[in-house]
């Protein structure tokens, strides 16, 4: 078949190779990201840093890691609050704005697209500047910005992308892909101008990605987004694990557990592992399996730092805590709390088999959640429990306080979501756990419901919001940064979200586009 110019130029494109119109270093956000590093280093030079190792807890705002430390704490038999999470012993701290140029509110795509290139964009795209629409494809090449994943490659690293959602996903995508739409995660998500052009899905752009010499890592789910029909979501009848196989004669590939744990990855060149058709498992079914069929994040870490930290110039890895976020959008403080424990445990790992002499570690989220911890619940009073303290400040009983209308509440709650009042639980095996529980137009008209501490400590439970949405959204405000490591005094004060982009490549010696 001839290719069309359109088709030629988006050829190129997944292929990571060509020129692209689009100038970082004339892009504002990007010139005043660079400034931005300049003065945090106050004058003094930057360390450099051999690898550096990002992580990402997706959804993860301050009241999350606050809630999140009691409750490993608790899970640990002590009162929880004086507890701290592995990432917040990183010695130094910074908050960062995540709206996007059309949201104050921001989510995943633009975020990213932030944290990876140096400069703010819209949101929903990845790998592009604002001045590509959404789902405009004509657009994204001359929209398109380099990630700090392609400059690693280029430069000679090696490197990696570790996720429990699928690896297709915006955040993970965020590191290697350029398109106007996050969800164009297969083919068959594409537009029908997009497919006629020839227009690269993220899952095309993983497998022919040719910066370097290749991405190292890639473990997570998606597996239906690489194969075709019945097994897999193509529409091309492409198999993307076979095309991958061939490029990496080097490689080894894993979709199960027990294959991950079975590789050598001491002495591997390169990992594919696809768990799962989509997401991951969240941590608490995955743990409660017996065996686990999935890898935890930790695991899938380690093993990826197994790889990376034989490179002889250095690597950059991407690690991100992905369902955290889908807990939250579920109202399920439970889950989301879980994936946060165990994301910080896949922190404990990198800096079990790094050195902080030349390994720079950040830890950061690409936005927060409506997460609520209110109330006043006495000291190690459970967190996922009801408030048992007073109403005010002061003294603490030993029975949950009621409010005005006499029913007992939680100490965490959402802003908005499915937890409206009477629909505490929406999880498909919900109606079992609480089948006396009314819909939510009842809920409404009989107001809230008479919590007890074994519902709401349920894992099926989903906290209370009092404006009732399918989904419980995002929030708009700052998220912290932890960092530690040669370069991490950079992180302090409050920056724009492309601030850690500059901060990333200064350290590693990226710095000029």
């Amino acid at each position: 078949m001839r290719l069309t110019p359109i088709c030629v130029a988006f050829a190129v494109l997944a292929l990571g190779g060509g020129a692209r119109a689009a100038d970082p270093a004339a892009n504002p956000w990007f010139k005043d990201g660079r400034a931005a590093v300049a003065r945090a280093a106050a004058g003094a030079k930057i360390p450099h840093a051999k690898s550096a190792i990002l992580f990402v807890g997706d959804g993860m705002g301050i009241a999350t890691v606050t809630a999140a430390r009691i409750l490993e704490g608790q899970r640990r038999g002590a009162s929880g609050e004086e507890n701290l999470l592995s990432f917040e012993k990183l010695p130094y701290t910074a908050l960062a704005k995540t709206y996007t140029v059309d949201f104050q509110v921001g989510e995943s795509a633009g975020t990213i697209t932030a944290l990876m290139t140096g400069v703010k964009t819209r949101s929903g795209v990845l790998g592009v500047d604002e001045s590509a629409a959404r789902g405009d494809f004509a657009q994204a090449k001359q929209a398109s910005v380099p990630t700090l994943l392609e400059r690693a490659e280029d430069a000679g690293l090696w490197t990696g992308v570790v996720t429990t959602t699928t690896v297709t996903h915006a955040t993970p995508a965020g590191c290697y892909a350029h398109t106007p739409e996050r969800n164009w995660e297969n083919d068959s998500l594409l537009t029908p101008g997009a497919r006629a052009a020839g227009f690269p899905d993220i899952a095309r752009q993983l497998v022919e990605f040719a910066h370097g010499d290749g991405i190292e890592v890639v473990l997570g789910g998606g597996r239906s987004n690489f194969l075709p029909a019945p097994e897999g979501s193509r529409g091309d009848g492409r198999d993307l694990v076979s095309e991958w196989k061939k490029r990496h004669a080097d490689g080894r590939y894993a979709s199960s557990r027990d294959e991950l744990v079975a590789l050598d990855a001491k002495h591997a060149r390169r990992l594919l592992g696809l768990f799962t058709p989509e997401h991951m498992s969240f941590e608490l079914e995955r743990a409660a399996a017996t065996p686990p069929s999935e890898p935890s994040l930790s695991e899938m870490t380690a093993k990826a730092l197994d790889v990376l930290t034989r490179s002889p110039k250095g690597f950059f890895l991407m690690v991100e805590g992905g369902r955290i976020d889908h807990g939250h959008h579920a109202g399920d403080a439970q889950r989301a709390l879980s994936e946060t424990i165990e994301f910080s445990n896949a922190v404990t790992v990198a800096l079990e088999k790094t050195r902080r002499s030349d390994t720079l570690i950040v830890v950061t989220a690409d936005h927060s959640h409506t997460l609520t911890i209110s109330g006043y619940p006495k000291r190690g009073n459970p967190i996922l429990g009801l408030v048992v303290g007073s109403n005010g400040e002061g003294g603490a009983g030993t029975e949950p306080v009621n409010d005005l209308t006499g029913r007992p509440y939680t100490t965490l709650n959402y802003a908005n979501g499915p937890g409206y009042p009477g629909r505490s639980d929406t999880q498909p095996e919900g109606a079992k756990h609480f089948p006396h529980r009314p819909t939510a137009v009842e809920g409404a008209k009989l107001g809230r419901p008479q919590l007890t501490n074994a519902e709401v400590q349920d894992p099926n439970y989903l906290q209370e919001a009092p404006i009732a949405l399918g989904a419980e959204t995002h929030g708009g405000e700052d998220v912290p940064i932890y960092a530690g490591g040669p370069g991490a005094a950079l992180f302090h004060g409050v920056q724009e979200q492309n601030f850690v982009y500059h901060a990333l490549a200064a350290a590693l010696g990226l710095a000029t586009p």
